[in-house]
Parts: structure tokens; C-alpha cells; sequence
């Protein structure tokens, strides 16, 4: 699911250097949590007009992890 991510976010950010993603599971709840990480200045590339492509990227993931029988949840986060 990583690469997945990877694969989708890369061509769209230019500060590669500053991009990561951090994996967390929810025991209670059955998600897994992806953190997306990038740069301030790519943070209107990764979310789009009115969230248009985070929309995309997490109903890509979304549907990934079913296929899978799992469930999953992304969230887009600034670098500090």
C-alpha cells in the first residue's frame, strides 16, 4: 500500500526529499492510518482544488485495502 502511495504522490510533489509516509493501526477500530507527509509548498498539489485529488488518493487507497479485506484511511499532513 506504501508503494502505492508513493507511486500516486511523487509525480505530483516537487520537494521529494520532504515527502514520507507513516503507517499506524488502530487495534479497536481495524484501520490502518496512512500519514501523508509533504512540504507546505506541495500541499496544494497533493490536495487540489476543493480536495479533488486527496479525494482520488484516498478512494484509490480505500479500495485497495478492501480488495485486500482491510480498511484504510489517509491523511494529508504539513512537514514542520
Amino acid at each position: 500500500m506504501e508503494k502505492l502511495l508513493t507511486a500516486i504522490v511523487e509525480p505530483l510533489i516537487e520537494n521529494v526529499e520532504q515527502f514520507t509516509i507513516q503507517v499506524r493501526k488502530n487495534e479497536t477500530t481495524g484501520y490502518t492510518v496512512y500519514h501523508i507527509r509533504v512540504a507546505k509548498s506541495d500541499m496544494g498539489r497533493v490536495i487540489g482544488k476543493n480536495g479533488r485529488i486527496a479525494k482520488v488518493i484516498r478512494t484509490i487507497i480505500r479500495s485497495a485495502a478492501a480488495r485486500k479485506g482491510e480498511k484504510a484511511v489517509v491523511e494529508i499532513d504539513e512537514c514542520e
